[in-house]
């Protein structure tokens, strides 16, 4: 039976693709450009208003979809609790082919219902000036201040677009009313070490962005902890990972990233011009991560570009941690991290940003962007990608929350994760909703739809659109190749479900095939 059912769901499918081949006759969609960005599937579309009043509320443990304008400035609506830490993480996603300057992107703060701003963080697209997803996060944070944003209530999320267009080229930004504020300004995704940035208006500054918005809530611990960061940790560069690579293809979104685990991993069609590939990577608590991506050489073309590539690093609540760049002249190039500290709770307290962000356990993501000047130097054809990934120390135990994250589960790394990282069958992540199968909503959210958590579905769209860009194809190649497709896209998830079965009657855990720890 089981058998039967996994042909008639690929016969189903490759009826399906056969469908879309006959109503769009000749050369059907190929990849031959960057993919869209991958929003959450369950994301709830939600408009920002232009006042607090009437701003709508988002729910803990949610993903929503929004846009905004040039000189936009909108408005979200929390409703806090006095023992939680809330973190709001909010990605502008310009069009493909977009003019943008440097100094152009996105800031987001939280603030209480005086208008005191209990953070904010500004993502520009800095020295690439191409056109991107960039993330910029805030948060409320209990006991870091002692009269403001502390107590239960009422706050805003305030959403804004910065820029040339919006006379924000300095990256400066005036206090709150009551004085200074918690926050900073950060080069971007794509800024360089320093985050100064300048820039020119642009062109794609008339244009409007699509928002993704995530908002995670992070409970109290136990008392008695130390409320400082570790004064002291190895921070000598490890060596990088050696080996043959694996294949593994990069997502286009958060939603949508690849888990990696710790190996050496190739993309198997390699990075576009103006592309801009996810990774996660399952981080534990103790854990120290360490990552260089690598541009491959070509043959085709001639010069050099400062910046063109990127690789920036976000925490489990999308927050900027480090982001590098490289240039590129053909010829093959690596970037590297920083040196980061191991994962605990105390790195909060550091005032360094790359220390700070590396507060939590759970799906750190990798974004790796290739510049849009590099077609004009070497063409469209895609460039090599190659990532490396360390995990240094073993898995311990976290700092003894009271009660659950939202998405429960989020600050946290399974047996499951880790070989989804092995795999490269996606674990839970931000959109994903809660572990245990709940829907992590809270009052008045019955009608979102719950998340799977898995980003089987948009590989499975990407495998699709391969079939269906072989529509040059007869009828009877197109039959074979899609139920072989489709087949094994079948086969994988049994797998992957037996395996996830055989998991949980494990009682001790080993160590991965590429030695990555499991404790």
């Amino acid at each position: 039976m089981g058998r039967r059912t996994v042909w008639w769901r690929a016969g189903t499918a490759v009826g399906a693709v056969l469908c879309v081949t006959t109503a769009q006759p000749g050369p059907a969609v190929a990849a031959d450009g960057p993919a869209p960005y991958s929003y959450a599937e369950d994301a709830r579309a939600v408009e920002g208003a232009p006042s607090s009043t009437g701003a709508v509320r988002l729910a803990a443990g949610r993903t929503y979809r929004s846009s905004i304008g040039p000189g936009g400035k909108l408005y979200y609506r929390l409703d806090l609790g006095a023992a939680t830490n809330a973190y709001i993480s909010a990605t502008a996603v310009p069009e493909e082919g977009s003019a943008v300057g440097s100094a152009d992107g996105v800031r987001v703060s939280v603030q209480d219902a005086d208008a005191h701003r209990c953070s904010y963080k500004t993502a520009r697209f800095g020295p690439t000036r191409s056109a991107h997803p960039v993330t910029a996060w805030a948060s409320r944070e209990v006991g870091t201040d002692e009269y403001m944003c502390q107590g239960a209530g009422v706050y805003y999320v305030v959403v804004e677009r910065v820029g040339s267009a919006v006379g924000a080229g300095s990256g400066t930004s005036a206090g709150s009313a009551s004085g200074s504020a918690t926050g900073s300004e950060t080069g971007s995704s794509s800024g360089s070490a320093s985050g100064s940035v300048t820039g020119s208006p642009s062109e794609g500054a008339s244009e409007e962005w699509g928002l993704e918005l995530g908002f995670v809530s992070e409970p109290a611990v136990t008392k008695g902890g130390s409320t400082s960061a570790p004064q002291s940790w190895n921070s000598a560069s490890p060596d990088a990972v050696s080996g043959d690579p694996e294949p593994r293809r990069g997502g286009s979104g958060f939603a949508a990233a690849s888990p990696v685990a710790q190996g050496v991993w190739q993309d198997e069609v390699g990075i576009r011009s103006g592309e801009t590939l996810f990774y996660k990577v399952p981080v534990g608590w103790g854990q120290q991560l360490q990552a260089t991506a690598e541009l491959g050489s070509t043959t085709e073309g001639d010069g050099y570009i400062g910046n063109a590539f990127v690789m920036s690093l976000y925490n489990p609540v999308r927050g900027l941690v480090d982001d590098r760049t490289a240039n590129y002249g053909g010829d093959q190039r690596s970037v590297s991290l920083d040196p980061l500290p191991p994962v605990v709770y105390e790195n909060r307290f550091s005032p360094d940003d790359e220390v700070g962000g590396m507060r939590f356990a759970g799906w750190y993501y990798l974004a790796l962007h290739l510049g849009t000047s590099v077609a004009d130097r070497f063409g469209d054809e895609p460039v090599g990608l190659t990532l490396r990934v360390r995990l240094e120390g073993e898995a311990g135990a976290g700092p003894g929350y009271l009660g659950d994250s939202e998405p429960r589960g989020v600050f946290e790394v399974t047996e499951g994760d880790r070989e989804a990282a092995e795999n490269g069958i996606t674990g839970d992540t931000l959109e994903g909703g809660s572990r245990d199968g709940g829907d992590g909503g809270g009052p008045g959210d019955s009608d979102e739809g719950k998340g799977s958590g898995n980003s089987l579905a948009s590989g499975d769209r990407r495998l699709a659109m391969t079939v269906v860009a072989a529509g040059g194809l007869g009828a009877g190649s197109l039959l074979v190749l899609g139920l072989l497709a489709w087949t094994l896209v079948a086969r994988r998830r049994a797998s992957a479900a037996i395996e996830s079965e055989r998991l949980k009657g494990m009682g001790a855990a080993a160590r991965g095939r590429h030695g990555a720890s499991r404790g």
